[in-house]
């Protein structure tokens, strides 16, 4: 630690604290000590340059959900146990097992929507995993989902199926969505899309006749060019079909661990990159674009040069660095040759609560799990990893600030979450309904069930006029672009999708025989017809090159992707030397993410 802060410090003062930066990936969302500690130790660097994995994920949702509803966690989630309808675009649930959706057991969910009478629809280039459970499957061509959802919204308006209810006195301006689509009809959209103007006629038409439906978009629908846009349109369609904020439709979850009144709401555009001028949101630039010169990296879990867009270009970027400290437990491909590894403890030797995700569940439960096994006793949790670094960087800071390092030092994650756990709708004296406290809820070793979900709108809302509002004038802009770049593309041309496999989980099992072991997983899936014109053969390697570069991968020729389309997973790519996960090199297949256009965005 020591070592580790000196250096830091000696950086800061030579090139300022704007030369830091800061990565914070996937696997930090899990653990809520860590959760609860970044922030401590971001402020302490006192640095901009702040990179999350939410750009690569899900910031179309959290800019959605700011501009609407006022704050970027205000993210509505299916009400699956009780909807009739459930449309997924780009979703894989399946495998994800929910994705801005915190869903146990999935698939009996999604047959249990069968056995009450209801039906399940996927839209996506590829018939996946949750395509083979459901009732339909829709092709479309990748990165048209706008236009589809433009063209229902359409249908809507039309054909008179518009009835948003109670929300219409608090959403002003509804009715100016009707010019905004009125030059997407189905038929306008139908070569673009790939898909029949009848059938988006029928499935808008069964959508607004059913007793409650969800419409729901996942990564691929916002990890595209058009993802912010696609997500608000999502949005308005479920609000214009009166199945926003109601049982069966899209709901807001009440977690015991509300972050609303802790959390940033969002701010859009305080900093942006250098090179490119990109925004910032929520205080983290776009994790596919530097902010300039970085002459430090503070890196938490994850591997961003297999996971990134353009992730060669990272790996070259990470060789320039003066200093890498990395807080990780496996050597990867990021941190292979960084100065420091910090270690914490691993998942099933600390203590458990789901902030993050228990904000998106389906039904509103707590649950608070003990440490499986007792860590080693000169090892470090991650938050006390962060804390240390922070309260070593701040030892020179002004008073204030030394006192608030301190003490949330001192607090530990267990006391910051019975203090949120008291001030939340469950909590003690401020809501007595059920005055949940930390001690309370470790009593109750299976959890808390609270209830299914509830409407919550107007009081929910954290807009400054207290409405949803609808923001035309941020979003439909994108119109203009959209007409653009999906007018005469190549027929010629094919277009790259990416996706997970269940057994990696990401890239983080890739290292384990048993997981990897059998037919190989990673592969470029490619229509028959796709093949047989260009003399493909099953197993044939082939390259999938880009503006960005080139990799080689197998063919597994298949009828369940749509002509047009190739897919190669992410995440994989374990070549280069220094990692020593031996097993994930002997398959080290390679990433789509190292021809996944950085330039790209949506």
């Amino acid at each position: 630690f020591c070592a580790t802060a000196q250096r830091l410090e000696e950086l800061r003062a030579r090139h300022g604290a704007s030369s830091f930066g800061v990565c914070l990936v996937r696997p930090g969302i899990h653990n809520y000590g860590a959760v609860l500690y970044r922030k401590v130790l971001v402020e302490a660097l006192g640095t901009q340059s702040v990179f999350s994995a939410a750009s690569l994920d899900q910031l179309a949702h959290h800019v959605v959900a700011w501009k609407l509803f006022g704050h970027q966690y205000l993210m509505p989630v299916p009400d699956l146990d009780r909807t009739q309808m459930f449309v997924m675009l780009g979703a894989n649930p399946l495998v994800s097992n929910g994705s801005i959706m915190t869903v146990p057991d999935v698939r009996n969910r999604l047959k249990a929507i069968q056995t009450r009478g209801g039906k399940v629809v996927t839209v996506d280039p590829r018939f996946n995993e949750t395509s083979k459970l459901a009732d339909q499957h829709v092709f479309i061509k990748p990165g048209t989902d706008a236009l589809l959802v433009l063209s229902m919204i359409h249908v809507l308006f039309a054909e008179g199926l518009t009835k948003p209810g109670r929300l219409a006195e608090i959403a002003p301006g509804l009715d100016a969505i009707e010019k905004d689509v009125a030059n997407y009809p189905p038929e306008a959209v139908s070569a673009a899309t790939g898909i029949a103007a009848e059938t988006i006629r029928t499935l808008v038409r069964e959508m607004a006749a059913s007793e409650s439906a969800a419409l729901y978009g996942r990564m691929g629908a916002s990890v595209q060019k058009f993802g912010t846009l696609t997500q608000y349109l999502i949005t308005v369609f479920n609000l214009l079909t009166g199945n926003l904020d109601r049982p069966g439709g899209v709901m807001f979850t009440t977690p015991a661990a509300n972050p609303l009144p802790h959390g940033p709401k969002g701010e859009f555009g305080l900093h942006h990159t250098s090179v490119r001028g990109l925004p910032d949101f929520g205080g983290y630039l776009p994790s596919a674009a530097g902010p300039g010169r970085i002459r430090a990296m503070v890196q938490f879990a994850g591997n961003p040069v297999i996971s990134a867009p353009n992730g060669r270009h990272l790996e070259r970027a990470y060789e320039t660095l003066e200093f890498n400290v990395s807080i990780d437990f496996y050597i990867t491909e990021s941190n292979c040759n960084a100065d420091i590894i910090l270690p914490p403890t691993m998942g099933l030797e600390r203590d458990h609560y789901d902030v993050a995700l228990n904000m998106l569940a389906i039904r509103n439960v707590a649950k608070y799990a003990e440490p499986a096994v007792e860590p080693a006793e000169d090892s470090r949790h991650d938050w006390e990893i962060l804390a240390e670094l922070a309260q070593r960087l701040v030892a020179e800071a002004p008073i204030k600030k030394r006192i608030s390092v301190g003490l949330m030092k001192n607090l530990g994650p267990q006391r910051v979450l019975d203090l949120i756990l008291r001030t939340s709708a469950y909590g003690g004296k401020l809501n007595p309904f059920k005055g949940l406290t930390l001690k309370r809820l470790k009593a109750q070793v299976h959890g808390m069930d609270f209830g299914p979900l509830q409407p919550v709108l107007p009081g929910y809302l954290q807009t400054e006029s207290g409405a949803i509002e609808l923001s035309r004038d941020f979003f439909m802009p994108d119109l203009e672009r959209l007409a653009r770049e999906t007018a005469g593309t190549d027929p010629d041309a094919l277009l790259l999708i990416g996706r997970r496999g269940i057994r990696s989980c990401n890239s983080w099992l890739h290292n384990s025989h048993r997981l990897v072991k059998g037919k190989p997983a990673c592969t470029a899936m490619m229509h028959p017809r796709d093949a047989a014109s260009r003399g493909i053969a099953e197993g044939n390697p082939i390259e999938v090159a880009s503006r960005v570069g080139t990799i080689e991968v197998p063919v597994e020729i298949t009828e369940e992707i749509m002509p047009g389309v190739i897919s190669v997973p992410h995440g994989w790519g374990h070549h280069r030397e220094g990692v020593g996960w031996e097993t994930a090199e002997a398959h080290a297949g390679a990433s789509g993410n190292a021809v996944t256009d950085d330039h790209l965005s949506g």
